[in-house]
């Protein structure tokens, strides 16, 4: 039969065991760097959400400016939306099913660095929409991820309205690809909305071309270790009231850097 998929095997020691959609979704973002996986969210809850976008992206502009935000190109992102925006930028953030994924990914404890809407203009180039990392400037590999993002699709992730591109594996190599590397073996993911893309931060990644007359919305997460300084301090801008412990964690709270000496002892464990 053409294309049979061979299942045995021999001379095999050493196996991965996947025993869930999450196992398999990580053991494929260790091997290629990314995966798609469902968020549990419904489609009322995803209309809502979509309202939720187009509301706090014009609040946005209104409260920063359409020229400020068109000169230093930032037209087309809307930065910590949950600072700033309905719960529901929250709730996808906290999702469930995403952190029990990036649990398996980063080890030990890991926060949200960031949180950032980004939309795809139909029929322009945009800034989100050229090869990049998502720990960008960086060149090394690391044996497990110490960043991981997942970009929520507000829209359906389409080769018309320009899916996000991916080289598979380049998280495992320090150099970006040549030219002729990268149309050979770039490939682009189409997902629903709904969906988490999940990449590791190490993989090249791009935007593709919107070729629709629709703008088409994310909205991308990245967390890492502690260790990595958050893009805007989230605790600083978050309402903490109603906020279980456990996402206040996860958000940052506790681990801002001291101020000062004095600041550093009064936080270290007491013998």
């Amino acid at each position: 039969m053409l294309n049979h998929i061979p299942t045995s095997s021999y001379g095999i020691l050493q196996r991965t065991i996947s025993e869930s959609a999450i196992d398999l979704a990580a053991e494929q973002i260790s091997s290629l760097g990314y995966a798609t996986i469902p968020s549990g969210i419904g489609i009322e809850e995803l209309n809502r959400f979509q309202i939720d976008f187009d509301s706090n992206r014009d609040q946005y502009i209104k409260t920063f400016g359409l020229d400020k935000l068109t000169y230093t190109d930032e037209l087309n992102i809307i930065r910590a939306p949950l600072t700033h925006g309905p719960e529901s930028f929250l709730k996808i953030a906290t999702n469930k099913i995403l952190l029990s994924l990036i649990s398996k990914l980063i080890q030990g404890d890991f926060i949200l660095n960031q949180q950032n809407s980004i939309i795809n203009p139909p029929k322009k180039q945009y800034n989100q929409g050229a090869w990049h990392r998502d720990l960008p400037y960086q060149h090394f590999t690391s044996s497990s991820p110490i960043a991981v993002n997942a970009i929520f699709c507000v829209d359906d992730f389409t080769e018309r309205n320009g899916g996000t591109f991916v080289l598979p594996a380049s998280h495992k190599s320090t150099k970006f690809p040549s030219p002729e590397y990268i149309s050979k073996n770039a490939i682009q993911i189409e997902a629903k909305a709904g969906d988490y893309i999940v990449l590791d931060c190490m993989i090249f990644h791009a935007g593709g071309f919107n070729s629709t007359s629709i703008a088409r919305r994310g909205v991308n997460h990245v967390y890492t270790i502690p260790f990595l300084k958050q893009q805007i301090r989230l605790p600083d801008n978050i309402d903490t009231s109603g906020l279980s412990e456990d996402i206040k964690k996860l958000l940052g709270f506790g681990y801002s850097e001291p101020k000062t000496i004095s600041e550093f002892l009064d936080s270290r464990p007491r013998t």
